[in-house]
C-alpha cells in the first residue's frame, strides 16, 4: 500500500451505504474507489467554477 495514502472514516445510514455499494459495483468499483471517483468530480467542478484550488 502507498505510504500517501490518507484514510477517512465516513459514518453514514446503514440503508444509503447499502445502496451506494450496489451502485459502486455496478460501475465495477469497490465502495472506496467510487467515493474517490465521486471526490475528485466534485473537487473538478468546484475548481472550474472558482479557479484552482493551492495549498502553500
Amino acid at each position: 500500500m502507498q505510504s500517501d495514502l490518507s484514510k477517512f472514516t465516513l459514518r453514514t445510514d446503514k440503508e444509503l451505504l447499502k445502496k451506494f455499494r450496489f451502485v459502486a459495483e455496478y460501475n465495477a468499483r469497490s465502495a472506496n474507489r467510487e467515493i474517490e471517483v465521486l471526490m475528485k468530480k466534485h473537487v473538478n467542478e468546484f475548481e472550474k467554477k472558482h479557479g484552482k484550488i493551492t495549498f502553500e
